[in-house]
């Protein structure tokens, strides 16, 4: 990169989440000289925490730290020290509890199963007349995976609640990955490492961008000819289509909205996460702070989650990627092309769903591509 010697900065970040962050501290081990700028009034995108009553309320949603790539789990663990939080899941149906992800326990609960042939050989019975070869949609998907029983208890309602739409409507592809375990096991996660930063995301945050310029309450959309002006090159991590002026139409998303409730006992539910599974209930899962960090405190914090179709106004989270949405992110990949000097990272900026350390990683690959650039 060559530095024309009247910009204030190399490197205008646009958003505090962790792509921007991860970019920006890479960056500055470097040398390069970086502005972050964010419209929230706090830092951190969606990991951000707010400290109510002791307790991390992660207040944009459970966020649970997983991977089983020791890189990027030695990486994390600069910044803060990681518990030993397991994720697992309860599953609520109309007052059943349920294990999850699925597995022996599950199975167990529901058909009196003990041995995985048993279990296998229950699912076979289920779906036998259904003579599902090739699933069509979400509902023979999830169908053929765990039997009927299962799916219409566990799935089906839950998983219209959070899309808007029935399941067979939806593509199969949706829940490809479900895990199903022939195991006692309630580990929702596979990776080798887990957990929550004790103190929590907020320390995470504040390592990566310790010592660099941050400015909160700024939108880059109000002044877009100033803020291009202060740097040779931007990293924006917003939605591409708002980037572009919605030239092409608007890429759908899913969204979220929260109900927190602070109550005077030591135990709400005996678990962080606990998703709602029937139809009746409007909102899909309640979390219970204190259990991701082990807390003892005297009162506790939920939050209910509640599913709605993302406008403007409500914050993006799962992109809608079906072919109508996807042909319309192509068209803004090539208008993203011809921009040299702006990089696009994370969720929104390449319309993709991302775990936290698939994040980090994109943020890392491409800070090490910049690098290299920048050296010839």
């Amino acid at each position: 990169m060559t530095d024309t010697g009247n910009k204030k900065y190399d490197y205008l970040v646009v958003g505090s989440g962790l792509f921007g962050a991860t970019f920006t501290h890479e960056m500055m081990k470097a040398g390069k000289r970086c502005l972050v700028i964010d419209k929230r009034d706090h830092q951190g995108g969606n990991i951000h925490c707010k400290n109510i009553e002791g307790i991390n309320v992660h207040w944009y949603g459970a966020h649970i730290f997983h991977t089983n790539d020791k890189m990027l789990w030695d990486y994390v663990n600069q910044f803060a020290e990681f518990n030993r939080y397991t994720n697992s899941p309860i599953a609520n149906f109309k007052g059943e509890l349920y294990n999850l992800p699925f597995n022996m326990n599950t199975f167990y609960k529901l058909w009196g199963t003990k041995t995985p042939e048993e279990a296998r050989a229950e699912i076979a019975r289920q779906i036998e007349h259904l003579e599902i070869s090739e699933p069509k949609n979400l509902e023979e998907q999830a169908q053929k995976l765990v039997g009927t029983d299962i799916y219409e208890k566990l799935i089906k309602h839950y998983t219209e609640k959070q899309w808007g739409k029935k399941a067979t409507e939806l593509p199969a592809f949706i829940i490809k990955r479900l895990p199903v375990r022939f195991t006692y096991d309630n580990n929702y996660f596979n990776d080798k490492y887990q957990g929550i930063p004790i103190g929590g995301y907020n320390k995470i945050i504040e390592g990566l961008l310790q010592n660099c310029e941050v400015k909160l309450n700024v939108d880059f959309f109000d002044d877009i000819d100033h803020w291009k002006s202060m740097a040779d090159k931007i990293v924006f991590t917003g939605k591409i289509d708002a980037y572009f002026n919605f030239q092409y139409g608007e890429l759908e998303y899913r969204s979220l909205t929260y109900e927190l409730e602070v109550h005077d006992t030591e135990n709400y539910q005996g678990n962080a996460v606990m998703n709602f599974t029937d139809g009746e209930t409007p909102y899909t899962r309640v979390y219970e702070h204190k259990h991701f960090e082990f807390g003892t405190q005297p009162k506790t914090v939920i939050t209910k989650e509640y599913p709605v179709q993302e406008t403007r106004n409500a914050e993006p989270y799962y992109p809608v990627n079906d072919e109508k949405n996807m042909a319309m992110l192509k068209k803004y990949q090539d208008l993203a092309e011809q921009e040299p000097n702006v990089i696009f990272g994370g969720r929104l900026a390449e319309y993709r769903y991302y775990d936290m350390h698939q994040v980090i990683a994109s943020a890392l690959a491409k800070s090490r591509n910049e690098l290299k650039l920048s050296k010839t």
